[in-house]
């Protein structure tokens, strides 16, 4: 296996959501690491003798992944369930982030780097949404006598969308407008 492949790998199914963002599961991903390059290995570095350096009473952890011989050094803040900086972490709080950071670094690598770009799909599985049945779901969200029900419809025309770019920017032009027009 290679970057080349990783990048093109869907790691959609070991994505977990917490507040519309999406990370990807640690264990996992070292799995799939090793699995690509069984020579690699990942280092947590080291401020004296803290995994992490203060800034200002918060923390910031940096994490180096090695894979095909090439070392990739990412840094995170150690942050608390709104993605803010945690004042004083505890261990937990900063083992968290050191996995998240090793993940991260990962991406660096090519696994899951998409994710991090804002996109659902790796590449390669990109394709056009079927045109008459994205018209028939914009005819829907227009056609919404309800919040609830545009947001059933909006749910609906997004998914179907899947990643084609232009039909979600569509899809979310007229959810905004019937948002508006619902008041």
């Amino acid at each position: 296996m290679n970057i080349e492949t990783l990048l093109k790998t869907n790691v959609n199914d070991h994505i977990e959501k917490k507040n519309n963002l999406s990370y990807l599961s640690w264990a996992w991903a070292w799995a799939e690491a090793l699995k690509a390059d069984p020579k690699a290995v990942y280092k947590v570095e080291m401020f004296g003798d803290k995994c992490f350096m203060d800034i200002n009473g918060t923390a910031m952890v940096w994490v180096t992944v090695t894979m095909f011989d090439k070392p990739m050094t990412c840094q995170l803040p150690v942050m608390n369930y709104k993605n803010q900086a945690i004042v004083n972490p505890d261990a937990f709080a900063v083992n968290t982030a050191i996995m998240r950071c090793m993940t991260k670094a990962l991406s660096l690598h090519g696994l899951g780097l998409y994710i991090y770009a804002g996109e659902d799909l790796p590449e390669d599985e990109s394709k056009k949404a079927n045109h008459n049945l994205m018209q028939d779901h914009l005819t829907a969200i227009q056609d919404a006598k309800s919040v609830e029900g545009l947001q059933d419809a909006f749910k609906d025309a997004y998914k179907a969308a899947g990643n084609d770019k232009e039909w979600l920017t569509a899809v979310t032009a007229a959810k905004d407008m019937m948002k508006r027009k619902l008041g």
